[in-house]
């Protein structure tokens, strides 16, 4: 399972699944189904997701799960304590 940040990307930018499937040529259930992880890109389809934010593909897509924003935050404030 490949696991991704597709729906905190399109929230942040206020994007619904057809917006962003119309921009990478895919069909809205294909988002629906990624976000959930029913489905995992294809190295075509992840690097066009990757262009459209302007990120980097290990930044949106990770075999490992992602930590929560909340234990990212945390360990920020810790290291500025230190």
């Amino acid at each position: 399972m490949i696991h991704n940040r597709i729906s905190l990307l399109r929230a942040e930018r206020g994007l619904s699944r057809k917006e962003l499937a119309d921009a990478v040529g895919v069909n809205f259930q294909t988002i629906g189904y990624l976000e959930r992880g029913d489905y995992n890109p294809s190295l075509d389809l992840a690097f066009k997701i990757s262009r459209y934010f302007n990120l980097p593909v290990e930044v949106i897509f990770s075999p490992e799960p992602f930590p929560s924003l909340s234990s990212q935050l945390r360990k920020m404030q810790e290291g500025e304590q230190k």
